[in-house]
């Protein structure tokens, strides 16, 4: 079976923060090449301000487990699992059994909160293409949905999607920290090596929350503490 691995290549400097590369790669290919995005849909310039850099004018969420992630462009609905690094310091990648499912570094930060939250998974598995196969093919001012267990959706504004070779994966600028709530969808991509039965690199999907949606579920009320049972008092018999 083709091999499927992503790789830390060091810790994280603080929450939600990586530092190092986190590469996807798979050794299935589809017929035929996913969509690669263009030139334009990357930022502006190396010295244009990246998100991180500008206020946000969505009030940040509290911190809430992800469950499903939606891009309604290319028609993903999928579950999130979380994802956690292995003892050999790579992460594990959500199951290649199953399509359409997608993963998010629980280590990190949680969509919607302050911070970089990081979504991945497969381009495609050894049965076809896969959850973010069409990833590339996004453009700026798409959006990305992201369902959280208290009920509401943390919805995304794209501001860039680019590709990278494994070699040149920007580390900082893909899992830098940020002042306000930010996203990055990743997945592999940069060509494929028939020789290695590899992908070459990654399409990063930037992008900052732009609205909320949902009402947040009530809390539960702590469950009362059940009054003790009192034994009849025992007679003698007589």
């Amino acid at each position: 079976m083709p091999s499927t691995r992503v790789t830390a290549a060091a810790l994280l400097l603080a929450a939600g923060a990586f530092t190092g590369t986190w590469l996807m790669d798979t050794g299935a290919r589809a017929p035929a090449p996913p969509p690669q995005p263009s030139p334009s849909e990357a930022f502006a310039s190396h010295g244009a301000l990246t998100p991180r850099h500008r206020e946000s004018l969505v009030r940040p969420l509290p911190p809430a487990t992800p469950v499903r992630l939606r891009i309604p462009e290319i028609r993903v609905d999928a579950p999130l699992l979380g994802l956690r690094l292995l003892p050999d310091g790579s992460l594990a990648t959500p199951p290649v059994k199953d399509r359409n499912v997608a993963g998010w570094y629980e280590a990190g930060t949680r969509p919607g909160a302050i911070g970089t939250a990081v979504v991945a998974g497969h381009v495609d598995t050894p049965d076809g293409p896969a959850v973010l196969y069409n990833l590339g093919a996004l453009k700026k001012g798409n959006s990305v949905e992201v369902l959280r267990v208290d009920g509401r959706t943390a919805v995304f504004t794209i501001d860039a999607i680019e590709v990278y070779g494994r070699n040149d994966f920007p580390s900082r600028k893909v899992y830098g920290a940020s002042g306000r709530p930010e996203l990055r969808v990743i997945t592999c991509g940069g060509g494929f090596s028939e020789e290695e039965r590899a992908y070459l690199g990654n399409v990063v999907v930037y992008a900052h929350l732009t609205k909320v949606t949902g009402e947040p579920r009530p809390a539960r009320p702590p469950a009362r503490p059940r009054p003790e049972r009192r034994r009849p008092a025992q007679r003698p018999h007589r």
